[in-house]
C-alpha cells in the first residue's frame, strides 16, 4: 500500500454525493451514531439518499427527530443511546437486534471534543468513554448483526493524526491531572487503534473496519471551545468568520466516512486510516498497541464478544 493511491478518484473537495454516485444501498441497514448533527447528519442523509435504511441512536432522541424531520420519504429510525452508559448501549443493541437481523454499516460518528473534566460511568474520563469505549461496546454487542450481513463495514471517525499522540497506558482515565486536548487526542488515537484491531478480528467473518480523518469542519463538536480560544488558534477571526480555506463543508467532511463505508473498491481492504477519501500509510498504526488497547477495553467494559 502507498500513501498516494487508494482505489479512488476522489479527494479533499469531494462530497458525500460524489462518493455515492452509482452506488445503490437499497436493502442495506446502517447505524450512524451522532447521526442527527454535524458530520453524522450529513452521513445519515447521504446514506438514505442512496437507499439505505439508517438507524440513528441518539443521546437526545427528541432533538434527533427534529433534525431529521425534513428527511421525508426515506427510512430513518431514531432510538435512544448514551454512549457514556454501558447499560444504555446494551439496551439499544437489544432493541436493534430484536428487529434487525443484519447490519451492513456501522459508523461511529458521535463524539465530544476538549470538554471540561467530566467523569462518567465508574469514573471514566468522558472523552475516552464516549469517543472510544462506548463505540467499542456497541460494535461488540452488534457483532451478531454485523456478521449476519455477510459483508459489513465499520467506520470509526477519528481526527487528524499526529505521531506524538499516545495512549496514557498508566493513567488512561487522566486521574493524575486532566488536559482536555491530551484526553481528546488519546480518544481519537483510540479510534484508529480500535478500527485496526477490529478489522483483524472481523476479516474472517466478512467484517472490515476503517478509521477516518474528516478534516477541518465547523460543527457542534466545537461547542466546548470559547470563541477566544478559536481566534487564538487561527481558526476564526474576531467576528466569528472562518479562516479562508481552512474548513470543509459538512458534505465534504462526511465524504471520507461515507466512502470508507460504501466503496466497492475497498472490499479487499481494511484496518486503514483514511484521509480525503484515500487510504494512507502516514503514521502507520502499531498493531501491538491496537491489540493492547483492545485488551484494555475488554477489561474496562467486560465485553469481548468478538473473541
Amino acid at each position: 500500500m502507498t500513501s498516494d493511491t487508494t482505489h479512488t478518484t476522489f479527494g479533499a473537495h469531494s462530497t458525500t454525493g460524489d462518493v455515492l454516485t452509482g452506488i445503490d444501498l437499497t436493502g442495506r441497514t446502517a447505524v450512524v451514531t451522532g447521526g442527527y448533527s454535524g458530520l453524522g447528519l450529513a452521513t445519515t442523509l447521504a446514506l438514505t439518499r442512496a437507499g439505505a435504511r439508517v438507524v440513528v441512536p441518539a443521546l437526545r432522541p427528541d432533538a434527533a427527530q427534529r433534525a431529521l424531520a425534513d428527511a421525508a420519504g426515506v427510512e430513518i429510525e431514531v432510538d435512544k443511546i448514551d454512549l457514556a452508559d454501558l447499560a444504555s448501549v446494551r439496551a439499544f443493541t437489544e432493541r436493534f437486534l430484536s428487529s434487525h437481523p443484519a447490519l451492513d454499516i456501522l459508523i461511529a460518528s458521535a463524539g465530544v471534543m476538549a470538554c471540561p473534566e467530566t467523569r462518567v460511568g465508574p469514573g471514566w474520563e468522558a472523552q475516552f468513554a464516549i469517543n472510544h469505549l462506548g463505540h467499542y461496546a456497541l460494535a461488540n454487542l452488534l457483532w451478531p448483526a454485523l456478521t449476519a450481513a455477510g459483508t459489513a463495514r465499520v467506520v470509526a471517525v477519528a481526527s487528524g493524526r499526529d505521531p506524538a499522540w499516545r495512549i496514557r497506558w498508566d493513567d488512561v482515565q487522566f486521574e493524575r491531572g486532566y488536559d482536555k486536548w491530551e484526553a481528546y487526542t488519546q480518544s481519537k488515537l483510540a479510534n484508529v487503534l480500535f478500527a485496526r484491531h477490529l478489522d483483524l478480528l472481523g476479516r474472517p467473518h466478512g467484517v472490515r473496519a476503517f478509521s477516518v480523518n474528516p478534516g477541518w469542519i465547523r460543527t457542534p463538536l466545537q461547542r466546548h471551545l470559547a470563541i477566544e480560544e478559536m481566534v487564538t488558534a487561527g481558526w476564526i477571526d474576531a467576528d466569528g468568520n472562518s479562516a479562508p480555506g481552512l474548513f470543509k463543508t459538512v458534505e465534504q467532511g462526511a465524504a471520507t466516512q461515507v466512502w470508507a463505508a460504501t466503496s466497492p473498491h475497498l472490499d479487499a481492504n481494511g484496518g486503514d486510516y483514511c484521509v480525503d477519501c484515500r487510504r494512507t500509510d502516514t503514521s502507520p498504526t502499531d498493531d501491538s498497541a491496537a491489540a493492547r488497547l483492545w485488551a484494555l477495553s475488554a477489561d474496562l467494559t467486560g465485553l469481548d464478544l468478538i473473541n
